[in-house]
């Protein structure tokens, strides 16, 4: 297995860190514009074999360097500043996925490359990059919403006092402002989330959902502000997608992926069975009236977004 990662910036290392370290890829190509950059990424990420899994790894700054490979992630762009939300990204970031998937697409099979996106604003990138490769939908997919839905998860762990991995839970929609917590298909230990509170004795009152929820939506801002951008969470998030795909383990995951024809063309995060020709199926959870208002409302800030293209 021959991975391509575009863009090795922090999130960018960060990503190569954390596919390395699933010992799935046999090597790793590096690729940015500043060829210093990749070669010292390379460099200091060749120095941890020792330590785990021996994987090839290669810098470069020619996009003939990628040919051969079977998965490509596209990390470059602008990153979040302090202040800044992901649309405020839309316009430069749009240019650069112009500018780079029709070179990824000439250096690499279509008939089975997938494309994995990372860059923000994710929903609309997932949009433009199916557009520009002409990729089936299935293979061109977004990080979405699988950050969102572990904060998610971890918040409401530590809340509930188990284990993440007892607790599943889905953010829906946008990967941004506008997503949804849908509260109606929450189970934890496979009771549902108020049979749970109700059996443990802990209320979930809506005064908590509301602060749970502020968590869950401005938890990137927060962590900008403290270190000037997130990349080890989006580095598990895309590692442990690459693991679905590679080992066709057809598991559930809230990730972002074209859906629909003509104007009702739309990308956001549902969950999706993912396996190794990429999304399999998607799924319609079970939500309230108002979480599916709130859902067709992000839809609606998504569309818009991708109209200002």
């Amino acid at each position: 297995m021959k991975i391509a990662i575009i863009g090795i910036g922090s999130v960018g290392s960060a990503v190569a860190t954390a596919v390395k370290n699933t010992g799935l890829v046999h090597e790793i190509v590096l690729f940015d514009r500043d060829g210093v950059r990749a070669r010292a990424a390379a460099e200091d990420l060749g120095h941890a074999a020792t330590f785990g899994f021996d994987v090839k790894i290669t810098a470069v700054n020619n996009y003939r360097g990628i040919r051969g490979s079977d998965i490509v992630i596209i990390s470059a762009g602008a990153n979040q500043k302090p202040g800044q939300t992901r649309t405020d990204l839309l316009q430069n970031n749009a240019d650069v996925i112009r500018d780079i998937v029709p070179k990824v697409m000439a250096n690499v099979d279509p008939k089975r490359v997938i494309l994995i996106l990372v860059t923000n604003p994710l929903d609309v990138m997932v949009m433009l990059a199916q557009s520009l490769s002409k990729l089936p939908p299935s293979r061109v997919i977004g990080t979405g919403t699988m950050l969102d839905s572990a904060r998610l998860r971890t918040i409401l762990s530590r809340q509930l006092s188990v284990s993440p991995q007892s607790v599943h839970s889905y953010v829906l929609g946008e990967h941004g402002d506008s997503s949804v917590i849908d509260w109606s298909s929450v189970t934890v230990g496979g009771l549902s989330l108020d049979d749970f509170c109700r059996q443990t004795k802990n209320p979930l009152t809506a005064a908590t959902r509301s602060t749970i929820e502020y968590r869950v939506h401005n938890a990137a801002y927060e962590i900008i502000r403290g270190r000037g951008a997130t990349w080890d969470g989006i580095g598990a998030a895309v590692a442990d997608l690459l693991r679905s795909i590679v080992n066709d383990e057809h598991r559930i995951l809230t990730v972002s992926t074209v859906n629909g024809t003509g104007s009702h063309v739309l990308a956001m995060s549902l969950p999706r069975v993912v396996g190794e020709n990429g999304v399999i199926a998607t799924l319609n959870p079970k939500m309230s009236a108002a979480e599916v208002n709130a859902l067709r409302r992000s839809g609606r800030i998504i569309q818009k977004n991708f109209s200002h293209l």
